[in-house]
């Protein structure tokens, strides 16, 4: 139980903590907060030049207009290969956590980590990119999907920009 713990205070640590846009090591990486400064019509039109698939609408209430960006959600399923060793395992994992950091750091990802039920769906990552394809690549280029550890299930997936989670 100790382990999960670990990897899931790992996961939060390394998923939650954003670095000061100042930073020049993640200059390139953009807030929503930096994101909405733009007009709505900038920000479509860049995006829409960059292949993402956008659709908008006006807010009844606000009059705002809403920018809707298509994502992909990987599910990370429990794949058919769990026979490797505890030391393998280990190893693995620590491959899978530096992989989906990269993800992130990248800006491919937006939000990544563990599910805490232990069943067969394990955890789930939300690519921000322009097609599946390229979402199902990186997905699939996981050291534990590599190892067959774990399987991608690959879903669209709309959400507006620039919202926070709450």
């Amino acid at each position: 139980m100790n382990k999960y713990i670990c990897i899931i205070l790992i996961g939060i640590f390394c998923f939650a903590c954003k670095s000061s846009p100042d930073d020049d090591k993640n200059a390139h990486v953009k807030t929503a907060e930096q994101e909405v400064k733009k007009s709505p019509l900038a920000l479509k039109k860049e995006l829409v030049d960059k292949g993402y698939k956008i659709i908008d609408y006006v807010d009844p209430k606000t009059k705002d207009t809403v920018l809707m960006q298509e994502y992909f959600m990987a599910f990370l399923k429990k794949g058919k290969n769990r026979s490797q060793s505890k030391k393998t395992a280990d190893s693995l994992q620590r491959l899978h956590l530096a992989h989906l950091g990269k993800m992130y750091e990248l800006g491919y990802a937006d939000i990544s980590g563990p599910f805490g039920d232990l069943g067969d769906i394990r955890g789930v990552t939300i690519y921000n990119v322009p097609t599946i394809e390229m979402a199902d690549s990186l997905a699939n280029s996981d050291p534990m999907v590599k190892a067959g550890r774990l399987e991608i299930e690959i879903h669209p997936w709309w959400a507006a920009k620039g919202y926070p989670l709450r």
